[in-house]
């Protein structure tokens, strides 16, 4: 009797070591944040009931980030080369979505395109339209045709040929802005509770790492209370943006957050 079980993979396993790999050399500096998202909470279950709405939170906070990007375009550019960087006007955010494959819950990248043209609600039903789809074993990316052909080749080249193809990918940015976006969104909250945050790796100029959110004692108007507090994780490609234009992003970003933004 065999003392082990085999686990069988989707080809998209691949194409994540292989992101791995790249981002490892990427230069991010990394923000770990907490959030005191209490009163945006209340908000949004305001905002659900008000309306007779559907809206997550997940929906809410890409479209803030989103719009926090807006007025700091540069933290979502992507490095042309030494002297110059290209920012789009666009913002396209990729998230991973767990859809089934086989029976079995599988992450997989999904590009929410142009969310600056998107309102949360909007957001909200792309996703949960995302998660409903069928994973076949040819996906890297849901939603969008993919030239099978090359899918079928990437698959088979050994893996110092597959990464070099994402390194070129890499120096040309619209080609991948098409086929990653220019953001990252991963989380682990809905997963369960984690005390801590996650330090991911990524290979988009401007990542977050999504946490659990956890009742904390916390300092407000000079009083200890128990608030809920969001962990999250930043990082943002140092080789296109200085510690000063990160910073006032984080900050505005953080305001956006804890203020609940549009949702009054």
């Amino acid at each position: 009797m065999k003392s082990y079980k085999k686990l069988e993979y989707t080809r998209t396993r691949i194409a994540t070591i292989d992101v791995c790999e790249v981002g490892r050399k990427k230069h991010h500096m990394k923000a770990l944040l907490e959030l005191d998202v209490t009163e945006t909470h209340k908000q949004l279950k305001n905002y659900r009931n008000n309306r007779k709405c559907k809206l997550s939170f997940t929906g809410w906070l890409i479209k803030t980030i989103s719009k926090t990007i807006e007025e700091h375009q540069a933290v979502h550019a992507y490095l042309k080369n030494k002297r110059s960087a290209v920012v789009f006007n666009d913002i396209d955010i990729s998230i991973a979505v767990e859809t089934d494959y086989n029976g079995e819950l599988v992450p997989i990248p999904y590009v929410i395109r142009e969310t600056n043209k998107k309102d949360f609600i909007q957001i909200t039903e792309e996703i949960t339209k995302a998660k409903n789809q069928k994973l076949n074993n040819d996906d890297v990316l849901l939603g969008e045709k993919k030239n099978k052909l090359f899918s079928d080749l990437y698959y088979i080249l050994p893996g110092i040929l597959r990464r070099f193809i994402w390194k070129i990918i890499l120096k040309y940015p619209a080609a991948a802005k098409k086929n990653m976006g220019s953001v990252m969104v991963t989380s682990i909250g809905m997963a369960g509770k984690i005390k801590g945050w996650f330090i991911h790796t990524s290979i988009h100029p401007l990542s977050f790492g999504i946490g659990s959110i956890l009742k904390k004692p916390a300092v407000v108007n000079d009083k200890i209370e128990i608030r809920e507090i969001l962990n999250m994780t930043v990082l943002l490609d140092h080789d296109v943006i200085d510690g000063i234009p990160m910073t006032r992003f984080i900050k505005k970003l953080s305001e956006n957050i804890e203020s609940g933004l549009d949702l009054s």
